[in-house]
């Protein structure tokens, strides 16, 4: 299939008793590049980011990432595929310092229980997990926060720091959802920037889900609206924000 992109949704459905949180859901993401997705409250896409992610299962409809078909896989397993999500509440180890937290995502092989009294056996693999986990800090912007407690830094830093761990997974694909929640005006774009940064200089995608547009929309490369668990309308900022449909789903007509 030409042009499907590193993910496709195809027609991807979800009921929850008489609800249909997703009805007939399709598009595709392509590599590199930022997608947000909109729409009002109950318009299904958190839902939809649980069903790519495999924290639900859907009632019909595929997911194919990078050409492989992933529908219904359970969350480890295509989180070791390479898709990685972040929850609008970060889900830290707030009793571990920021590199602790970055790297608890990589996987050592000292943690085995045979190898683990064997430091020889594995002192070479975390030496390279604290270099990758430097790294991966110094592009987020926390590389000086590195020995603070989790539970210390602020909110939109937070973010950041779960973004970062999503990373040290080896995800290429990451599905954010409101990052800027809460977070002040400041924090909010630095917070894009870095996602933009991550995509143009790490070939990281992002699908991201954000109410605050006022800000979003001048990082993103695609926007995909939904109403009602169906997509109303896609295409880029101006083209999606100008949509009558759209207008109509966030005021009403």
């Amino acid at each position: 299939m030409a042009d499907s992109g590193i993910l496709r949704i195809d027609n991807l459905a979800k009921s929850f008793g008489s609800l249909r949180a997703v009805d007939g859901v399709s598009f595709s993401l392509q590599e590199k590049k930022i997608c947000i997705l909109i729409g009002p409250n109950g318009s299904g896409k958190t839902t939809l980011v649980n069903l790519v992610s495999g924290f639900y299962k859907p009632d019909s409809g595929d997911v194919y990432y990078r050409g492989q078909r992933i529908t219904g896989w359970a969350p480890h397993r295509v989180y070791r595929a390479g898709i990685a999500r972040t929850f609008q509440i970060p889900a830290l180890f707030t009793k571990l310092n920021v590199l602790e937290n970055v790297l608890i995502a990589d996987d050592n092989p000292g943690e085995g229980f045979l190898r683990a009294p064997i430091h020889r056996l594995w002192h070479k693999a975390e030496e390279s997990s604290v270099e990758k986990a430097a790294k991966i800090l110094d592009v987020i912007g926390l590389s000086d926060q590195w020995q603070k407690q989790a539970s210390t830094l602020s909110g939109g830093q937070m973010k950041l720091l779960e973004m970062g761990r999503a990373l040290m997974s080896g995800a290429n694909l990451l599905l954010l959802d409101e990052p800027i929640s809460g977070v002040n005006p400041t924090l909010a774009h630095e917070i894009f920037s870095t996602i933009q940064r991550l995509s143009t200089e790490l070939g990281v995608t992002f699908l991201v889900i954000e109410h605050r547009l006022d800000i979003a929309l001048g990082y993103v490369d695609h926007v995909v609206a939904m109403a009602y668990g169906k997509v109303i309308s896609t295409g880029t900022a101006d083209e999606v924000i100008g949509d009558p449909r759209v207008i109509e789903a966030y005021l009403g007509a």
